[in-house]
């Protein structure tokens, strides 16, 4: 079994622009979304968001999590600070750790960007958190959210 995967750390608001996140983090996003960029009624996309990425990648997803953490680590009393003053006035929860991954047979072109590593073979299935990045979490405030993909067959 192959799997493509990728993990994301993100700040979304429906009333503060990402420049305004990064400039209160010190932090420039690796990705920003303009709330209503795109259309206006109803607004899509819905939030502002500021992304920092670990790139789609066969290292082990837990690792991209760890590499994630260490870089945003020195930064996350600041982004728990900023995510408490949007959860208090924001619908839902405003930060989140996102861990997105494809389980496939290999043998079918998806038609999307490939991968630059090979897929990830070994224990594709398992993955851990430790404490650290349990830890992180707390200090951002933020959810982990989990989307996989794959064939059913």
């Amino acid at each position: 079994m192959e799997v493509d995967q990728y993990v994301y750390f993100a700040l979304k608001s429906e009333r503060m622009p990402a420049e305004e996140m990064a400039t209160r983090l010190g932090l420039e996003a690796d990705e920003v979304t303009i709330r209503a960029g795109k259309r206006l009624e109803p607004p899509h996309p819905a939030v502002h968001i500021w992304q920092i990425n670990v790139p789609r990648s066969s290292r082990p997803v837990d690792d991209m999590i760890t590499a994630l953490a260490d870089r945003l680590e020195p930064y996350a009393p600041a982004i728990g600070v900023l995510a408490d003053e949007l959860d208090r006035h924001e619908p839902g929860r405003t930060a989140v750790l996102q861990v997105v991954r494809f389980f496939g047979d290999g043998d079918e072109d998806s038609g999307e960007e490939q991968i630059t590593e090979a897929p990830t073979r070994p224990r594709p299935l398992g993955w851990h958190l430790d404490r650290r990045v349990l830890d992180f979490l707390q200090t951002t405030r933020a959810e982990l959210d989990v989307d996989e993909y794959g064939d059913t067959l």
